[in-house]
C-alpha cells in the first residue's frame, strides 16, 4: 500500500498485506491508521485530504475520526448508466488529483524484481525491497507532476468553475429527441465533410480535455473506428447544423456502443455529450468523445494518413468456415 503526495513522492510503502476479500483496500487502510502503522497518526494532521479511490469508501469513518477528509469518486445511483453531470464534474476533479497514484505504482512495477510472481521464499523480504526501490524513486525519478504552480492554479480554477456549469449540449439532445429515429443521420466520411468544424492543435484539444490521457487514448480509438480502407465514419444531419454525432465502440462491452454529439462553430468547440457513464461531463470529456474531436480537428489535417489496425484474424484459419470446392478439381470418374 502506498501512501504519495500530489507529486508522486512516495510518503510511506506499507506491507505486504493478503491478497484477499479481507484485506480490502478499505480494510488495509482502516488496519494501518488504527494500528498507527509508520506512525501515520503523527504524521497526518487535521484537515487533510486523503483523495482515494472508490475500493476505500469503508474508510469514511475512520478517517473523519482524525479529522482527515476523504474525496473520492463519485458513485452512480443504483441502476443508473450513467452519472449525472454535477456528479461526472465532481469525479473529474478527484481523478485528476488521484493519477498520481496509479502512476507511482506504474513505477514500482517497471522495476523487473516487482513485475512479475516472486517464489514464496521472498515472502519475509518484498516488504524490504519494496522499500528500498521506493526510496531510490524518490531520490532519483522526478516529480511525476511537472506542471509549474501558477499553471496548476489556474488549470484548478477553470476546473472548478466549470464543475458548476450544466451540460447544455445534453439537454439539447435530451429534449429535442435527437437520439430518436425521428431525427434523419446521415453517414458520411469525416476526411472530406465537415469543412466547418475547427482546426486545433493538439495543446488546444488538451486545454478542452484537462488532461492527457484522454488524448492518448484517441489515437486508438480512432484507429478501431476507421474501416480498412481507412474511412472515418461520424454521422450528420441536415436538421441540427453544427452539430456531429458518432457510434464509438466500448474498449470494455465489445457488444456496447456509446452515442455521442458535439457542437461546434467555425473557431471553437462550443460542447459535447456522450451516452457512456462519463459522458455528460463538462469539466474535459470522455475518450469517446476526445476520439472523435482529436481526428476531426487535428489528425485528419496531417500530412500522412493515419495507420489503421489490421485485423490480424484474417490471418488465422477457421475450421468453422465452409470451404469453398473447386468443382474442376473434384474426381470424376467420367474424365
Amino acid at each position: 500500500m502506498l501512501v504519495v503526495t500530489t507529486t508522486g513522492y512516495i510518503v510511506s510503502v506499507l506491507g505486504p498485506y493478503l491478497a484477499d476479500t479481507k484485506n480490502s483496500d478499505a480494510n488495509i487502510l482502516n488496519h494501518i491508521i488504527k494500528t498507527n502503522a509508520e506512525r501515520m497518526k503523527e504524521w497526518t494532521q487535521e484537515g487533510d485530504i486523503f483523495v482515494v479511490d472508490r475500493g476505500f469508501r469503508d474508510s469514511g469513518d475512520v478517517l473523519h475520526d482524525l479529522g482527515i477528509n476523504m474525496e473520492m469518486p463519485t458513485f452512480p445511483p443504483r441502476g443508473a448508466a450513467q452519472l449525472q453531470t454535477e456528479d461526472a464534474n465532481c469525479s473529474r476533479l478527484v481523478t485528476k488529483i488521484r493519477w498520481v497514484v496509479e502512476s507511482a505504482n506504474s513505477r514500482i512495477k517497471s522495476w523487473r524484481l516487482l513485475d512479475k510472481t516472486l517464489p514464496n521464499t521472498q515472502i519475509p523480504s518484498i516488504g524490504d525491497y519494496a522499500q528500498i526501490i521506493c526510496a531510490i524513486c524518490n531520490k532519483f525519478r522526478p516529480p511525476l507532476s511537472s506542471g509549474t504552480y501558477e499553471k496548476d492554479i489556474e488549470i484548478a480554477a477553470k476546473m472548478q468553475l466549470l464543475a458548476r456549469s450544466s451540460n447544455e449540449l445534453q439537454t439539447f439532445v435530451n429534449d429535442t429527441g435527437l437520439d430518436r429515429r425521428s431525427y434523419r443521420w446521415t453517414p458520411i466520411d469525416a476526411t472530406e465533410a465537415c469543412q466547418s468544424f475547427p482546426k486545433l492543435t493538439e495543446d488546444e484539444i488538451r486545454e478542452l480535455t484537462l488532461g492527457v490521457y484522454q488524448v492518448k487514448l484517441a489515437r486508438s480509438y480512432t484507429q478501431e473506428h476507421c474501416s480498412s480502407d481507412g474511412t472515418y465514419e461520424i454521422l450528420v444531419s441536415g436538421e441540427v447544423p453544427n452539430i456531429v454525432s458518432a457510434k464509438i465502440q466500448s474498449r470494455h462491452v465489445s457488444a456496447k456502443r456509446y452515442k455521442l454529439w458535439i457542437k461546434h462553430d467555425e473557431i471553437l468547440v462550443t460542447g459535447w455529450y456522450c451516452t457512456c457513464k462519463n459522458g455528460s461531463r463538462v469539466v474535459g470529456m470522455c475518450a469517446h468523445i476526445t476520439s472523435v474531436l482529436w481526428y476531426l480537428s487535428y489528425q485528419r489535417h496531417e500530412a500522412g494518413p493515419l495507420k489503421v489496425i489490421p485485423n490480424w484474424a484474417d490471418s488465422i484459419e477457421d475450421a468453422a468456415r465452409d470451404p469453398v470446392i473447386d468443382e474442376s478439381d473434384s474426381d470424376d470418374p467420367e474424365e
